[in-house]
C-alpha cells in the first residue's frame, strides 16, 4: 500500500458511526460493527442517531467536529442530498469520512479529495430483482402487488425499486404493481402505509416488495391483523433476524419468499476501517482505482431453500470475528462481503 503522510496519533482519534435510526435491525448492527472496530481499535466511538432527519444528522455531526479530534467517519445517510454538506463538514475538520448507500451519483469521491475517502454500497438493482423472481415464482406469474420503498431521495431505494420494477416488467407481465407507499425505512411507518393499502385494495394484494426488512416487518403485522398473512408473499432485503424466525417457523403460510443477505455490522465496520487506514498512513485514497473509493460490495439472493447458510453471520461474536477477518485480509477482500466492482450502478431501462 502508498505510504501516505504520518499517522494521526491515536489518542487523537475518535470514530463516528451515524445512522438513519436505531429502530431498525439494519442500523442496529451498523452500530454493533462499529462498536467492534471501535474496541479491537482500542479508539473511542460516537453514535449519532439521525431520528430519520437529515437536519438531525448534519447538526449532530458537526458538534462532534467541532470537539477538536480527528474524526473517522461512517454515514448512512437519511437522503442522497446529504452526503455533499456532511462530507464538506468533515474536510473542513480534517476528518475522514466514508458514506455508505445513498450519494449524488455525480459526487465523486476523487473530486472532493482524500478527505472522502470512499463511497460504498450493496447493489440495489439486484436486491430489487431478487425479490421480483422470488414473488413472480411465488404467484405464478400473476396477481397483483405493492410496494415499500424506503426514503424518496434515497439512491439506495430508488436502485432497489428500479430494480424490482424492471424484473417484473421484463419477466412477469401478468403482474400488476398497483401502488408504492414510501415507508422510510421504519416499521411504524410501513405499518400505516400497508393498513392504508389493505382498506383500499384489500384482498386484491397477492405481493408486498419492501426495500428492506424492517418495512416488511411491519407491513406483515398489519396483514397478519387483517387476517391475509395467509394469502399474500413477501420479499425483501437484508434477512433480519426476525426475517429468519419467521422463515424458520413458516409464519403465515411461509408468506416469505424471497430476501437478500448483506449485514449493517459489516458495512459499518468496513467503511469506518477503510477510513482508519488513511489516518494511519497506510492507504493514499488519491492513488486508489475508482472502484475502491466507490465500490460495489457482493450482495447475496435468498430463498426459503438456502437461508440456512447465512446463520452463522448472526452468532453473537459474529462482528468480532468479522473485524478480525477484517483486519488481516482489508476492507475489499473480507468475506462474505467483498468488493465486486465500481458504482455508479446502471439502472435499468
Amino acid at each position: 500500500m502508498a505510504q501516505s503522510k504520518p499517522p494521526v496519533p491515536k489518542e487523537n482519534l475518535v470514530l463516528v458511526a451515524s445512522v438513519i435510526n436505531t429502530t431498525n435491525p439494519y442500523m442496529i448492527a451498523n452500530i454493533a460493527g462499529a462498536q467492534a472496530l471501535s474496541k479491537k481499535l482500542g479508539i473511542p466511538l460516537e453514535i449519532v442517531n439521525s431520528n430519520g432527519s437529515s437536519q438531525t444528522e448534519i447538526s449532530k455531526i458537526q458538534a462532534i467536529l467541532a470537539g477538536g479530534k480527528t474524526v473517522l467517519m461512517f454515514v448512512n445517510t437519511v437522503a442522497s442530498s446529504d452526503a455533499p454538506t456532511i462530507v464538506d463538514a468533515v474536510k473542513k475538520a480534517g476528518g475522514y469520512v466514508t458514506i455508505w448507500w445513498n450519494s449524488p451519483t455525480d459526487y465523486k469521491p476523487w473530486n472532493v479529495g482524500d478527505n472522502f475517502v470512499a463511497f460504498q454500497k450493496i447493489p440495489g438493482v439486484q436486491s430489487g430483482r431478487c425479490g421480483a423472481d422470488a414473488i413472480g415464482a411465488a404467484l405464478g406469474g400473476k396477481g397483483n402487488v405493492v410496494m415499500l420503498p424506503g426514503v424518496q431521495d434515497s439512491t439506495t431505494s430508488k436502485t432497489r425499486v428500479a430494480g424490482f420494477q424492471a424484473q417484473i416488467k421484463e419477466k412477469f407481465p401478468g403482474i400488476k404493481i398497483l401502488e408504492a407507499r414510501p415507508s422510510n425505512w421504519d416499521p411504524q411507518v410501513a405499518n400505516r402505509n400497508a393498513k392504508d393499502l389493505i382498506v383500499k385494495y384489500g384482498s386484491d394484494i397477492n405481493g408486498v416488495w419492501a426495500a428492506d426488512d424492517a418495512m416488511q416487518i411491519g407491513a406483515m403485522q398489519a396483514f397478519e391483523n387483517a387476517g391475509l398473512l395467509n394469502k399474500v408473499k413477501f420479499a425483501s432485503d437484508g434477512l433480519y433476524p426476525e426475517t429468519v424466525a419467521d422463515l424458520k417457523s413458516g409464519r403465515g403460510d411461509h408468506a416469505i419468499v424471497g430476501e437478500t443477505f448483506h449485514r449493517g455490522y459489516m458495512a459499518s465496520a468496513v467503511g469506518l476501517y477503510t477510513a482508519y487506514l488513511v489516518a494511519e498512513g497506510k492507504v493514499k485514497p488519491s492513488e486508489l482505482p475508482h472502484e475502491k473509493r466507490e465500490s460495489l460490495f457482493q450482495l447475496s439472493c435468498v430463498t426459503p431453500d438456502n437461508y440456512q447458510q447465512y446463520l452463522k453471520y448472526d452468532a453473537p461474536d459474529a462482528a468480532a470475528q468479522f473485524v478480525d477477518e477484517l483486519i488481516e485480509k482489508g476492507p475489499w477482500d473480507t468475506p462474505p462481503m467483498t468488493l465486486i466492482g465500481a458504482g455508479p450502478e446502471e439502472m435499468p431501462k
